[in-house]
C-alpha cells in the first residue's frame, strides 16, 4: 500500500510540475504575442508616418502651383474692388444730380396722341 501511496505522490508530483509548465508556457506565449502586438503597432506607426510624409510632398508639389494661382487671383480681386471702389466714388455725384434732375424737373406737356375734343 505504501508503494501504491508512493505511486499516487509521483503522480500528483508529476501533474503539479506539468501544470507548472504549462502555466509558464501560457505566460511565455502571453508575452510573446504581446511582444508581436507592440512592434505590429510600431511597424504600422512607421509605414504611415511613412506614407504621410510621401503624401505631403505630393501635395505640396501639386498645390504649390495652385497656391501661386490664388494669390495671383486675390490680387486681381482686390484690385477689381478698388478701381470700383474708386470709380464709385468719382462718379457717384454726377449720377445723383442726373437722377434728381430727372426726377425733380417736371415739363408738363400734352401728349402728342392726345386729340383735343371738338
Amino acid at each position: 500500500m505504501t508503494s501504491q501511496s508512493q505511486g499516487i505522490q509521483q503522480l500528483l508530483q508529476a501533474e503539479k510540475r506539468a501544470k507548472d509548465k504549462l502555466e509558464e508556457a501560457k505566460k511565455r506565449k502571453g508575452k510573446r504575442l504581446k511582444q508581436a502586438k507592440e512592434e505590429a503597432i510600431a511597424e504600422i506607426d512607421h509605414y504611415r508616418l511613412q506614407r504621410e510624409k510621401e503624401f505631403r510632398n505630393k501635395q505640396t508639389n501639386v498645390m504649390g502651383s495652385q497656391g501661386n494661382l490664388s494669390a495671383k487671383i486675390e490680387e486681381q480681386t482686390t484690385e477689381n474692388i478698388k478701381n470700383l471702389t474708386s470709380s464709385y466714388h468719382k462718379n457717384m455725384e454726377t449720377v445723383m444730380k442726373k437722377l434728381l434732375s430727372t426726377i425733380c424737373d417736371i415739363n408738363p406737356e400734352v401728349h402728342p396722341n392726345f386729340r383735343h375734343a371738338v
